[in-house]
This record gives C-alpha cells, sequence and structure tokens, in this order.
C-alpha cells in the first residue's frame, strides 16, 4: 500500500496466486510493500496468514497490527537487496555470541548457565566443525579467524524470506547460535528463548521486574515466536 496512515477502504482480503508465489489482494488489488514492490510471500499458508492481518484491520492501516506483513515487506524491500551487507551483520553475532560470555558467580547462574549452553555450543561445533570459545570477565573473547566464514557460509544458503525471519531469531536472542538452532529446529522455539533469557531472569529471580521491563519482554517474546512461525510455514 502507498500510504500506510490511510483509513479501511476493502471490504474483501483474499489471496491470490502469481509467478513469485502468493499475493494478498484488498478487492482485488495487490497490497504494496512500503517501497511499491508487489507484496508476495513463497506460500499459501504464509499468504493467508498476513491475509487475517488485514482483514482484522478495522478503521486505520496500523503497521503495528501487521507483525507477519512487516517480515514478507523486509524481505523483499530489504534482504532481498541488501543481503551481502545483512549476512556479515549477522554472522558478527557469533564473534561475541551471548554463549561466550559466562559469569563467574554466583555458582546457581553459572550452573544454569553451563546446563543450557554448553550443549548448543557443542551442536553448533559438531555441526559446522567451528568451536566458540567462552570465557568470563567483561574482556572480549576471541574467536578463531574463521568463525565469520563459517557463519557467512551458513546464512547464504538461505532464501531472503528465510533470512528475514533468521534475522529476528539471531538478533531477538543476541545469539548466532540459538537463533540458528531455532531455525534449524534443534531446539524448541520455547526453550531457546528462555536459553537467551537465563541472566536476565536470574536477575529477576534475585530483584523482581517492573512493568514495563515485562511489557517488553514479552513483545520481543512474541517476535521471537512469530519469526520462527513464519520459518514454519515456508
Amino acid at each position: 500500500m502507498a500510504d500506510w496512515a490511510q483509513k479501511v477502504f476493502w471490504s474483501e482480503v483474499s489471496v491470490g496466486k502469481v509467478a513469485e508465489g502468493y499475493s494478498i489482494l484488498l478487492d482485488g488489488r495487490e497490497v504494496r510493500t512500503p517501497l511499491k514492490s508487489k507484496l508476495y510471500v513463497p506460500t499459501e499458508a504464509f499468504a493467508h496468514e498476513i491475509a487475517k492481518e488485514w482483514a482484522s484491520l478495522e478503521e486505520k492501516v496500523d503497521p503495528e497490527k501487521l507483525p507477519l506483513t512487516k517480515i514478507a515487506n523486509a524481505a523483499i524491500d530489504k534482504v532481498s537487496v541488501q543481503s551481502d551487507a545483512i549476512i556479515p551483520m549477522l554472522a558478527e553475532y557469533a564473534t561475541t555470541d551471548l554463549l561466550s560470555y559466562r559469569a563467574v558467580s554466583p555458582e546457581g547462574l553459572v550452573e544454569r548457565q553451563q546446563m543450557t549452553w554448553d550443549p548448543l555450543l557443542d551442536w553448533f561445533a559438531k555441526e559446522y566443525d567451528v568451536t566458540l570459545k567462552t570465557g568470563t570477565g567483561v574482556m572480549p573473547v576471541e574467536q578463531a579467524p574463521d568463525v565469520l566464514d563459517v557463519c557467512s557460509k551458513i546464512l547464504q544458503k538461505y532464501t531472503a524470506f528465510e533470512l528475514a525471519a533468521v534475522y529476528d531469531l539471531i538478533t531477538l536472542s543476541g545469539s548466532f547460535v540459538i537463533g540458528l538452532a531455532t531455525a534449524q529446529k534443534r531446539i524448541d522455539v520455547s526453550t531457546a528463548w528462555a536459553a537467551s533469557r537465563i541472566d536476565e531472569e536470574w536477575q529477576i529471580e534475585q530483584w523482581g521486574e517492573d512493568e514495563e521491563a515485562t511489557s517488553l519482554t514479552k513483545a520481543r517474546c512474541d517476535a521471537f515466536k512469530r519469526s520462527f512461525f513464519v520459518l514454519k510455514m515456508i
């Protein structure tokens, strides 16, 4: 659509077959991305989920109520034309991966990190023949020179739509390994999100959490799970 602030003007939302996959139609007119490209997705299931978003709008076109549409827009307008920049940026997450930075105390937190994170690092090492080092304290953990190359090659295998979803899995979790393991269904999505929140949840257990932080965490968790949902559909 050309104007994301416009009022709802259509009476029927449907899905149409196009050469690229499936498009979303408003009274027979194709929805467009913010950059005016045709909005299409690779599978009918994904298209119908996006159509539900548009059908649920009441008065105005609110992008906040179109999260799946936003992912599709990102795949078309950004990822498909900027993959040469996006892939190295995502690969960099492995060089500062959440799982590489460990607490020295208290013992309960140290054990929780080890029990949850070590199996993920072991899987990554065996699957891709590259080991991420771990360390404690505030000093950066220097990873092997081949880490970036290996991670970039992993990401290059994804389509633009897949990479748009993987982008969220990595950036929201703060971990290349957690994001990749989730995308490849090596770990349940809820377990994956919990793994990315070990440090925060430990602090909450000790000191509690305020309402604003709780709301933000829920929004990020919902976005993480939504991106995995997209991957399952495509």
